[in-house]
C-alpha cells in the first residue's frame, strides 16, 4: 500500500474539539458557543462592491500578491492605524488568516527549528508548525495575572534551536489585549535572542471598553523581525469569504509569495474588491457590530459569574469569554462533555488550547443572537446549580 507523507502522519494536527463531537449529535436543539464564527451578516456595501466587480468582468487572473488597489489601501491602513510603515509591495493578500500564517511558517521554518507558542495557544498553529518539520514548544502565559505576557516565563523555553515566537493579540482564547509594556518585554526577548515573531492579529478591531490594540511590529527594532497576519473574518463578518493579508519586510514577503503562488496562485479576484470596500467604507457598520458584541459579552460574563464554581474576567477583545471552572474540581474536557450531554450547549474545553488552558471553558458570545445567548446561560446556570 502506498504510504502517506510523513509530514501528514507525524503532524499531530488537532481536530475541531467539541465541534466534532457536537456534529455527530442529531435531533437536539444545540446552542453552539464553541466556534469563533460571527453571527453578523457581511455588510451590504461589501456584498455590493463584490457583485459590481463580478458584473464588471473582474473574473480573471491577477497579481499573485493581490490586486494593487487593495494592497495600496491595506498598506495605508497598516501604516496609519497599526504604526507599521509598509508599502504595497510588503502586502500579500491571502485566503484568510489560516493561509497567511501557513505561508509565514512555510517561508521561515526549517525541519528541526523550534517555534514557541504562548500557552494557552491557538491550536491550528500547532499543525502548521509540524507540517513544516518544526517543533512546537509551549511557553506559559502568566495565569496568576490574567494570562499576561511574562518574559520570565517565556525565556526559559528559548534554546539555540528556537527560530520564532508566535503570538495572538488580541488573544484567542483568553480575550486579553496585551499592553505596550507586555509587548516591549516580548520584543526585548526577540531582539536579544535574534528571533522571528509571527503575530496573529485577526481580532485587532474587536475591542471593548478602553482596550487599545498595539501591533508588536510597531515597536522599535521589531518591523524587520515580525511577520504580521490579519484577516477580514471577524470584524467584517467575512469568515466564509476567506480573505486576509500578511505584511512583513520585503525578503519575507518575496519568500511567502513563492509559497502562496504554488498553493493557490492568488486569492479570488472579485472578492478582493469587496475587501477593498470593507477597508475604505465599512468603519461605521463595524463599530455598530462591535457595540452589539460588547452587549453580548456583558450578558455572558455577568451570567457566568453568578454560577457556582465559575468565575470569569471580562474580555478586553475577541468574541470569547474564558471562564475559570477550577472550583468545580472537574477536568475541562469532562466538564464540556457533561454540559453538552445535559444542556445541549456546546462550549470548548480550555485544555484544547494547551496545558495552561486547563481549568477553563471557552465560550464564544459572538456566535449567537442575544436571545440564544440568554437561553444558553439559563441552561448553563441550571447545570452548575445542580452539581
Amino acid at each position: 500500500m502506498v504510504s502517506l507523507a510523513n509530514r501528514i502522519t507525524a503532524s499531530g494536527a488537532k481536530s475541531y474539539g467539541m465541534f466534532a463531537r457536537a456534529a455527530a449529535i442529531q435531533g437536539r436543539d444545540l446552542i453552539h458557543l464553541e466556534l469563533g464564527m460571527p453571527i453578523h451578516d457581511t455588510p451590504q456595501l461589501i456584498k455590493d462592491a463584490t457583485i459590481d466587480a463580478l458584473q464588471a468582468g473582474e473574473v480573471h487572473y491577477t497579481d499573485f500578491r493581490g490586486i494593487a488597489p487593495l494592497r495600496e489601501a491595506l498598506a495605508r491602513r497598516v501604516s496609519e492605524h497599526n504604526g507599521i510603515p509598509v508599502t504595497a509591495d510588503q502586502v500579500l493578500v491571502t485566503n484568510g488568516l489560516t493561509h497567511a500564517s501557513y505561508v509565514a511558517f512555510m517561508a521561515t521554518i526549517d525541519p528541526g527549528d523550534e517555534v514557541i507558542l504562548l500557552d494557552p495557544h491557538y491550536p491550528q498553529h500547532v499543525g502548521k508548525v509540524k507540517l513544516c518539520g518544526g517543533t512546537v514548544v509551549l511557553a506559559p502565559m502568566d495565569a496568576e495575572n490574567d494570562f499576561a505576557l511574562n518574559p520570565a516565563l517565556i525565556e526559559p523555553c528559548i534554546t539555540e534551536r528556537t527560530k520564532a515566537i508566535v503570538m495572538v493579540n488580541p488573544c484567542n482564547p483568553t480575550g486579553r489585549v496585551f499592553t505596550r509594556e507586555e509587548l516591549a518585554g516580548l520584543a526585548e526577548l526577540a531582539i536579544r535572542h535574534d528571533l522571528l515573531v509571527i503575530s496573529d492579529e485577526v481580532y485587532e478591531q474587536v475591542l471593548f471598553d478602553d482596550a487599545k490594540h498595539i501591533s508588536i511590529a510597531s515597536l522599535p527594532g521589531m518591523a524587520e523581525r515580525t511577520i504580521t497576519t490579519f484577516a477580514f473574518t471577524k470584524a467584517y463578518a467575512m469568515d466564509g469569504w476567506r480573505v486576509g493579508y500578511v505584511v512583513a519586510e520585503p525578503r519575507f514577503v518575496e519568500a511567502m509569495i513563492k509559497v502562496s503562488a504554488n498553493m493557490v496562485t492568488h486569492v479570488n479576484t472579485f472578492i478582493q474588491f469587496g475587501a477593498l470596500a470593507a477597508i475604505e467604507h465599512a468603519d461605521e457598520v463595524v463599530a455598530e457590530m462591535m457595540a452589539e458584541d460588547r452587549a453580548k459579552r456583558d450578558i455572558v460574563v455577568q451570567a457566568l459569574n453568578q454560577m457556582p464554581g465559575v468565575t470569569c474576567t471580562s474580555p478586553e477583545g475577541t468574541i470569547y469569554a474564558f471562564a475559570n471552572v477550577r472550583a468545580t474540581g472537574r477536568p475541562s474536557q469532562e466538564l464540556a462533555e457533561a454540559i453538552l450531554e445535559h444542556t445541549g450547549v456546546v462550549v470548548e474545553a480550555g485544555s484544547f488550547y494547551g496545558p495552561a488552558g486547563e481549568g477553563h471553558l471557552r465560550v464564544c458570545f459572538g456566535s449567537q443572537t442575544d436571545e440564544r445567548l440568554k437561553e444558553a446561560m439559563e441552561r448553563l446556570s441550571g447545570f452548575f446549580n445542580a452539581r
